[in-house]
């Protein structure tokens, strides 16, 4: 038996039927975010935003994006941005909080609305990515990969971190027992 439930839908002068799936057939996105993770926290971000069906849309708006990137500073308190590129269908940078009163997501929704509001067009793929920068070796492997060739390899954070990482990481091995 058929659970969809039918809709006619009438459009142009033409009428049609459509199905509409019942919201628990529909799979869930995958989370993405660390679920215990505080992003208001006082760190450095690492986020990679890419351009909607990964369409070239950057280098034509390139001034546009810039300018409303470099505004973020002003419109959010306790934010720096240390490092960013921008590519033909992404942008790579890290954002530093100290004391921000907004979290993560939020600053990246109102820079994404902002770019498409000034761009007037569909600007931006649904989500974007973002990794907690846990200590300075990975902080300077990221500023590196940013500025040398980010379509040249892939990021293996776990190499960043190889020996363990700070007391922040909410996914730490404990290294102290390693020899027991």
């Amino acid at each position: 038996m058929n659970k969809n439930k039918k809709v006619i839908v009438v459009k142009n002068g033409k009428v049609g039927v459509r199905f509409i799936e019942p919201a628990g057939s529909i799979p869930k996105r995958k989370e993405i975010r660390l679920k215990s993770y505080n992003y208001k926290s006082n760190g450095y971000y690492f986020i990679t935003i890419c351009t909607y069906r990964g369409k070239p849309y950057i280098k034509k708006y390139e001034e546009i994006i810039e300018e409303i990137l470099l505004s973020l500073p002003e419109r959010f308190s306790g934010l720096t941005i240390d490092w960013y590129i921008l590519m033909p269908t992404h942008l790579h940078m890290i954002f530093v909080f100290n004391e921000t009163k907004k979290d993560l997501s939020e600053i990246i929704r109102t820079f994404k609305a902002l770019v498409t509001r000034n761009t007037r067009m569909k600007f931006w793929q649904r989500n974007y990515y973002e990794h907690v920068i846990r200590n300075e070796d990975a902080l300077l492997k990221i500023r590196e990969y940013i500025q040398n060739n980010p379509l040249a390899e892939n990021i293996k954070f776990e190499e960043f971190y190889k020996n363990g990482s700070d007391e922040s990481d909410p996914y730490r091995k404990d290294v102290s027992n390693k020899n027991k």
